[in-house]
């Protein structure tokens, strides 16, 4: 069975909420991600920070990424899996939310990211396809 933790990119990092957008960038920057989850004081999860969060809800509408936290950008209910978890629930984990980026957490604590990038590097072509069909589907509300 392959499971998230198979599959993952090892040594992700948390951006605790209270950083700024532009300490966020300098460390995506850093490791070369689009992507950091989000911490809150006792490092829970509570949101997901992308590079296009930054340029298009702060940058794009005027607002300095010098004085928004990441805190201020984490909407919605992160979504994470376990690292002993199969290799289809993270799929239906990413198809059901439509998410391109999931956290793994081992014994509480953060221990990886899955991306698209892992996804291709692991799974067979047409669990891929499926995979980005249901992702990058448009819907009516979309």
């Amino acid at each position: 069975m392959t499971t998230a933790g198979d599959i993952m990119h090892r040594g992700a990092q948390w951006i605790p909420a209270h950083e700024t957008l532009d300490r966020a960038a300098q460390l995506m920057r850093d490791l070369n991600v689009g992507a950091l989850p989000i911490s809150d004081e006792n490092e829970r999860l509570c949101g997901i920070l992308t590079d296009r969060d930054i340029v298009v809800g702060c940058v794009a509408k005027g607002h300095d990424p010098a004085r928004v936290t990441a805190g201020e950008m984490a909407k919605g209910t992160p979504r994470w899996i376990e690292a002993d978890a199969d290799i289809g629930d993270v799929l239906n984990e990413m198809q059901t939310h439509r998410i391109r980026r999931l956290p793994v957490i081992e014994d509480k604590r953060l221990v990886g990211m899955i991306s698209e990038a892992d996804l291709a590097q692991h799974l067979p072509e047409d669990q891929i396809a499926a995979w980005a069909e249901s992702v990058y589907a448009r819907t009516s509300a979309d």
